[in-house]
């Protein structure tokens, strides 16, 4: 569902003839919906109904994917992106985490580790997957074999694996207390939560900005056609590498300061992109960093947001939290077009590195007034 649009970006303009604005602002409605539509997602997870979510939301995206296969004009690309919109709310990253720390409770962070090692090859699958679909079909049937495999393979694991882990996990208390509102508005009135909101927002921006245009802005810096494809594939395997990385280091060293070291990552993957003109070599680099400190940021904010925030009503919490996330995720198509239409992708690239600064600065902060805010408590109680 994701992944189908920056894999096929190019391919739309050339057939259809709209312009990267228009086809972006397709995207940007379908990511927008999602970010929505995710506090009351939430609210349904911590409702014991995450199975349903999760399941049901699949079956809509099958369903989208195959109407996106039948459009003849642009309102019909973005009423298909509108309901791809809605299943991404309750299918993708955040409501699966969501419903992990709420069923395995103190064994959530692994299960999510375990969730996004497999996860992160999907732009691996879907990058050249669609690639090799289109010298064998157009983009029609490209589509529509995508949405074969989410009906065939995503649904019925969502309702085993959702249903298993229901049964056999351990329910955490903390995390399904949504009848008590007021302790949410207390979270939200606590600097710490939109400070981290501003944090998640930037790294969801700075990846929308390059991920979703990444091969026409390597088309635009003269890398091949072949070299652009494999470089968006291996952005897959890096985020794996990373993951795994963060596994044997992660004894040693603090979630925030792995956080950290993501927006680092980050802002020197887009420096690389900006010099990849001259230096071609400078792409591998850009995959290495931004693979890997994109890929951590995935299992990273959930725990930050359990650890800086606590467990309570997490899946309400981590929903609001997800708005921003995806709101800029959603704007960051758009957003990217725009910009490239002022200054280039060049001007794209510097946003991307401004958005991993400030975002590092609001994670810092963010953790600070945590540790002051518990210190506090500790001193009352």
């Amino acid at each position: 569902m994701f992944y189908s649009f920056p894999a096929l970006l190019l391919e739309w303009e050339r057939d259809l003839g709209w312009s990267k604005t228009e086809l972006s602002g397709a995207f940007t409605l379908a990511l927008a919906l999602s970010a929505l539509l995710a506090p009351a997602i939430g609210r349904f997870i911590d409702r014991s109904l995450g199975h349903l979510v999760l399941t049901g939301s699949a079956v809509l995206g099958a369903v989208c994917l195959a109407l996106l296969a039948c459009v003849t004009s642009l309102w019909q690309f973005y009423l298909a992106w509108f309901g791809i919109g809605i299943a991404m709310s309750g299918a993708l990253y955040e409501p699966c985490f969501a419903f992990l720390t709420r069923t395995m409770a103190d064994r959530a962070r692994q299960a999510i580790t375990l969730v996004t090692l497999i996860a992160g090859f999907a732009g691996t699958l879907s990058f050249p997957g669609t690639h090799a679909l289109l010298t064998v079909t157009d983009w029609r049937g490209t589509v529509l074999v995508l949405a074969g495999f989410v009906a065939a393979a995503a649904v019925p694991l969502f309702w085993y694996a959702c249903r298993n882990a229901q049964a056999s996990g351990s329910h955490n208390p903390h995390s399904s207390s949504a009848r008590r509102p007021a302790q949410v508005f207390r979270i939200m009135k606590r600097a710490t939560f939109w400070l981290l909101a501003i944090a998640f927002a930037m790294i969801a921006l700075d990846h929308g900005l390059l991920l979703t245009h990444l091969l026409p802005l390597l088309d635009e810096r003269s890398v091949g056609q072949d070299a652009a494809i494999l470089a968006a594939a291996m952005i897959g395997p890096m985020q794996v590498a990373g993951r795994l990385a963060m596994m044997a280091a992660e004894k040693h060293i603090s979630m925030l300061k792995i956080g950290a070291t993501c927006f680092v990552a980050m802002g020197m993957a887009a420096l690389s992109l900006l010099g990849s003109g001259v230096m071609p070599m400078l792409l591998v680099t850009f995959v290495l960093f931004h693979g890997a400190g994109y890929g951590v940021t995935s299992i990273v904010r959930p725990v930050l947001i359990a650890d800086l925030l606590g467990r309570v009503n997490f899946g309400l919490v981590a929903g609001l939290l997800a708005v921003p996330f995806l709101a800029a995720s959603a704007a960051s198509p758009t957003i990217a077009a725009l910009i490239w239409e002022v200054g280039g992708y060049d001007l794209v690239l510097w946003a991307a590195v401004l958005a991993t600064t400030t975002g590092l600065a609001s994670l810092l902060v963010a953790a600070k007034l945590a540790k002051n805010h518990l210190e506090a408590d500790i001193i009352e109680t």
